[in-house]
């Protein structure tokens, strides 16, 4: 007899960082803004009618998708929203990425994007970056089923610049280019102005990172119309309600709120700034971040004695034990007083 197993599409997961459940712990693991969510966002919710939840949401997400519109000043047509940057770019996966060419994407990145190639079946190639872990952009100028770049980059938080990204698009005419763009707030350069010039551009963002909103789930993206109305094809063939009411009705506000936005973000900024010189004192090297995290690799310290010391101590940092990477930690940018305690902690481990 058969068995059923061997039918079952078999893959393996993404790794997600950790949660932990204990209290009184530093958590700078999976890049999380450190401040809470827009004052409008944190009153609303206290005052939400908790009887339109026994409706479906707006399927259209309208409410969410006009603030986002009018936010970046783009028509609602150029918009797309999902539940989380994740969904977003898997939507996207399954919609544009169905040639027999293979998809190109650096082979140290955001590391669901060869599980989502595998789990739809894509063929794909990772292109190494360089030692520096720069990208060298010629490396994606050859034939291929799509391309996909996180700018700035994660885990390794380097930047190309945005002249250097066009050159990509420009050079894959046939083919969709991804730009995830989910840490460009905090320094980085967007390419949106060029999905007027460019109809193969999808460019996602999210409101995990620079909007202080990871638990509620939200994603986007910015296309021409006809690559925005090819996702939504998708979208509603798989599934018409994605998004709920308090994701769409508190997305909103968080839109909404630029003075907010613009003051966390320029707080993170200016204590990622302190931290970096701080970490070269202690003898760290790492790629000059524009994000909320910095990639840090001791001179002399294994990256797992470090990683152990500061777990041992309530500190939790991001690790892969991954042959290029295994020294290196990712250190997401928390509040000043959890970066003075993580500086007390390396200097005390460092002697």
């Amino acid at each position: 007899m058969m068995s059923w197993e061997n039918n079952v599409r078999k893959v393996v997961p993404y790794t997600p960082g950790e949660q932990p459940k204990i209290k009184n712990i530093i958590k700078l693991n999976t890049n999380e803004n450190p401040y809470p969510p827009a004052p409008a966002v944190q009153e609303a919710l206290k005052n939400m009618d908790a009887e339109s939840f026994k409706k479906y949401p707006d399927p259209t997400c309208d409410v969410l998708v006009e603030a986002i519109a009018d936010f970046y000043e783009v028509d609602k047509e150029n918009v797309f929203v999902g539940v989380g940057s994740d969904d977003v770019l898997a939507m996207a996966f399954m919609t544009f990425f169905n040639s027999d060419k293979p998809v190109l994407f650096p082979d140290i990145t955001y590391s669901f994007y060869d599980v989502w190639a595998e789990l739809f079946r894509i063929p794909y190639k990772q292109i190494p970056l360089l030692d520096d872990f720069s990208v060298r952009i010629e490396d994606y100028f050859g034939e291929n089923g799509g391309v996909v770049l996180a700018n700035p980059n994660a885990p390794t938080g380097a930047q190309l610049p945005i002249d250097a990204v066009e050159e990509v698009i420009k050079r894959n005419p046939d083919v969709v280019v991804i730009v995830d763009e989910a840490y460009a707030d905090f320094g980085g350069q967007s390419v949106l102005p060029l999905i007027n010039k460019y109809d193969n551009l999808l460019v996602v963002q999210t409101f995990s990172k620079s909007r202080s909103m990871a638990g509620m789930r939200i994603g986007y993206a910015f296309g021409c119309k006809k690559i925005i109305k090819y996702l939504l094809d998708v979208k509603f063939a798989y599934n018409s309600y994605t998004m709920n009411i308090p994701a769409l009705e508190l997305g909103a506000l968080a839109v909404k709120d630029k003075a907010y936005f613009e003051k966390t973000v320029s707080m993170i900024i200016n204590t990622r700034e302190r931290v970096k010189a701080e970490l070269r004192e202690l003898g760290f090297e790492f790629a000059d971040s524009k994000t909320n995290f910095v990639f840090a690799k001791h001179k002399e310290k294994s990256g797992k004695e470090i990683f152990d010391y500061l777990r041992a101590n309530n500190i939790i940092v991001r690790r892969w034990d991954a042959p290029r990477i295994k020294d290196h930690l990712r250190i997401s940018i928390g509040t000043d007083e959890e970066m003075d305690i993580l500086i007390a902690k390396l200097k005390e481990f460092l002697g």
